[in-house]
């Protein structure tokens, strides 16, 4: 029988030939492999998906932003709307969110464009390292997780300090900030009628810093020859205030409620926003950062823009804490304060394991 040792000493080197080669799972793909390889296998126990019942009870609500911008009686609706999803979900989808579905459709395309031209482009935005401006890899923790994900990932920080022009890719650099720029001002509505459903003033979140930073990641997941062994994205909850994601009409993400994978169908212009663990640190848990993952699929590829509101990357010692007004006899603080630095640091370690990065910070 091979040593537990050997095992390990051979995970590792194929992790690193995988690594560098810099070319991803994309380029597993494109060199016509029929079978996916051991570092991609899941945990059979992370696989299972017990499908919820039919009703709507097991629906992601959707919530039309019109009116939002208004004070009105529309507004107080959308209020109460986003605030009771973002406490018994977590999860949501938005229409008529402001950002047209061109620009939509060309950031798509953008990320698509980049995943897909010549490899050798690609690699000269090939790194591992978290404070690089631009950043191309296969799995931010592929040397810790249990199993590397079916997917590529593209990313940069393009609020507060984007990247100047000539570091960003040729076919979507321009398209990443403009449409971060959209967002941007999608995320200062959501965080003001959050501030709202909370009791608290509209501007509050925004104070607190929630939207002075966004991470933009556009995921490539390739057709994958084997999808019942492995998974696009493993279980998690995201290290950020609130998440913005334009999904494509492939579809695969799913949502941990009730015990049930609950799918997130594409719906045609919409945006999916998700509660993040610091959000849900900071309303006590009022606010629910949910688990999700996303399948593997014969089909492909799918393409996928995450937008994170959280500085998870850069050095940031503001403390944060459930938030003071929100807390009372009834209500007792459930998590202790910390900075976004020690969070990440823990977060990053980790990896997608399947468990949540608030545990270690409940009292």
């Amino acid at each position: 029988m091979e040593s537990t040792h050997n095992v390990a000493l051979d995970r590792s080197s194929q992790l690193k030939a995988f690594d560098d080669t810099k070319t991803g799972v994309k380029g597993l793909v494109d060199a016509g492999i029929s079978s996916i390889p051991d570092i991609f296998l899941a945990p059979p126990v992370t696989l299972t998906s017990p499908k919820p019942p039919s009703s709507s009870q097991f629906t992601i609500p959707t919530i039309d932003l019109k009116g939002g911008t208004d004070s009105t009686t529309t507004r107080s609706d959308l209020v109460e709307k986003i605030g009771d999803a973002a406490e018994k979900w977590g999860f949501f989808q938005v229409v008529n969110h402001g950002i047209s579905l061109d620009v939509l459709e060309m950031m798509r395309d953008g990320i698509r464009e980049f995943h897909e031209q010549d490899p050798e482009v690609k690699k000269g935005f090939y790194s591992r390292d978290p404070k690089s401006k631009m950043v191309y890899s296969s799995n931010f923790d592929l040397f810790s997780s249990p199993a590397a994900n079916w997917r590529d990932t593209l990313g940069c920080y393009t609020a507060p300090d984007p990247p100047k022009p000539e570091d960003l890719p040729a076919v979507c650099g321009e398209m990443m900030i403009e449409y971060s720029k959209e967002v941007m001002k999608l995320g200062k509505l959501l965080f003001e009628l959050l501030s709202e459903s909370l009791g608290l003033s509209t501007n509050y979140l925004k104070d607190m810093d929630c939207t002075n930073s966004l991470l933009l990641l556009g995921h490539y997941y390739p057709p994958c020859p084997q999808p019942d062994l492995t998974l696009g994205l493993s279980k998690h909850s995201d290290n950020s205030f609130l998440t913005v994601l334009l999904q494509d009409h492939i579809g695969g993400l799913q949502v941990l409620h009730d015990q049930y994978w609950v799918d997130v169908p594409p719906v045609p212009g919409a945006l999916v926003i998700n509660v993040g663990d610091l959000l849900q640190l900071i309303t006590n848990g009022k606010f629910i950062s949910v688990e999700h993952r996303v399948l593997a699929n014969e089909t492909g590829p799918r393409i996928s823009v995450a937008c994170f509101f959280s500085s998870y990357l850069m050095a940031n010692d503001r403390v944060y804490g459930p938030v003071k007004e929100l807390l009372s006899e009834q209500n007792p603080p459930k998590y202790r304060d910390t900075t976004i630095t020690e969070y990440a640091k823990f977060y990053r370690s980790k990896g997608f394991d399947g468990t949540s990065g608030l545990l270690y910070l409940k009292i």
